[in-house]
Formats: structure tokens, C-alpha cells, sequence
């Protein structure tokens, strides 16, 4: 089953622990917040990216 990947915005603090995890799915975007790449969360655990953020501001679901 297909996943898709969003960051919660108003949540995200910047800290940067996911696009370190996940390069190609996540990176920071010009406001310093977390900015999804990739929503399929292709060629990561994007699971193991959502658990590192600290404020819980990334969320995997199955589509």
C-alpha cells in the first residue's frame, strides 16, 4: 500500500532531524520549516523519520 508523507507547519520547529534521515523526501524549505520533497516517501523509512521529530509534526499515512 502507497504512503504519503505531510509535515504539519504550524508544528514544525526546523530542527532538521528528518531531511538528515530522509534527503530525498524531506529538506528545509526557505522559512527554515521541514518542506516535503517526495509524498510517496520513496527510498527512505519515512516511519523512522516521524518518530525522530521531536514535536511530532510529521505524519505517514496509507493511501
Amino acid at each position: 500500500m502507497a504512503k504519503k508523507v505531510t509535515v504539519d507547519q504550524e508544528l514544525c520547529i526546523g530542527c532538521g532531524a528528518c531531511a538528515n534521515l530522509c534527503p530525498k523526501v524531506f529538506a528545509l524549505g526557505n522559512d527554515g520549516k521541514s518542506v516535503v520533497l517526495d509524498e510517496s516517501g520513496a527510498g527512505c523509512d519515512v516511519d523512522v523519520a516521524a518518530n525522530s521529530c521531536p514535536v511530532g509534526a510529521i505524519k505517514v499515512s496509507d493511501e
